[in-house]
């Protein structure tokens, strides 16, 4: 993937890992288009930058998603980078009957907008000739973290999902996972201050420097996420598990879950 003179759309844009990775690319010299929920938000990612625009995106309707790939295409037909970044992150209990609300609206969102989003810009990005598709996963994909079940699995089928894209498009558009470790965002309640997780810029340049990178990997992966990514390799399952279910207690004890 080249790293400047790109038309990028990444999704989440107005906050946490999508408007750090969306200003670092605009600083390269892209333009670039942050879409999400909220237009305040994306707005103010944009606040003082040239050719970073923002435009409103809701993954949760299908119909939503192919009115927003076709007003993105007609405003940006040079589009050749699309970033799934866009998701949500919420904490369940498992050991009792409850409402699933929380569960659908994670599956829309990190599993089917993903996709219907490259669906609808597939073509395009294919016709170009310099397309690049890039999925953000996580490192819970590879090892759960047991107080957020359906993300984890959300992110393990992108994870799939991804793997799958890269072979039908292998030789015509470039697909690359991205799968942060913890980060300092706001995802979930008080995140953005929780010792032991990366802090965000740190984290967002390190992932700039793995993009720059001649062939850019196609899993760009931050020194902190490889225990995760690489546990069942290493034969170290057991032990990360332990840890992550020990998270998982003092989350729910500091949340009253």
């Amino acid at each position: 993937m080249k790293t400047t003179g790109n038309t990028i759309l990444i999704t989440g844009g107005g906050s946490g890992i999508g408007e750090a990775l969306a200003q670092r690319f605009h600083d390269a010299g892209n333009t670039v288009i942050v879409a999400g929920r909220r237009l305040d938000a994306l707005e103010a990612a944009c606040a003082g930058r040239e050719n970073m625009h923002a435009i409103r995106l809701d993954v949760e309707s299908a119909a939503g998603v192919a009115a927003f790939a076709a007003e993105v295409l007609e405003k940006f037909p040079a589009l050749n980078v699309l970033v799934n970044n866009a998701g949500i992150m919420r904490y369940e209990r498992l050991d009792r009957a409850r409402d699933l609300s929380d569960a659908e609206a994670t599956i829309t969102t990190n599993l089917l907008g993903p996709i219907r989003l490259i669906d609808a810009l597939v073509d395009h990005l294919v016709a170009r000739g310099d397309g690049t598709i890039v999925n953000v996963t996580s490192g819970l994909a590879f090892v759960p973290l047991p107080g957020t079940p359906t993300y984890n699995a959300t992110k393990a089928a992108i994870h799939s999902y991804t793997m799958s894209l890269r072979e039908m498009l292998r030789g015509s558009v470039e697909v690359i996972e991205l799968a942060p470790p913890a980060v300092q965002t706001d995802l979930t309640p008080g995140q953005s201050t929780r010792e032991g997780y990366q802090p965000l810029d740190e984290f967002a340049d390190e992932v700039m420097a793995l993009f720059a990178q001649q062939p850019t990997p196609e899993e760009v992966l931050v020194e902190r996420v490889k225990p995760l990514r690489f546990a069942e390799v290493q034969g170290t399952i057991a032990q990360v598990m332990a840890h992550m279910s020990a998270m998982t207690r003092k989350m729910f004890e500091q949340l009253g879950l």
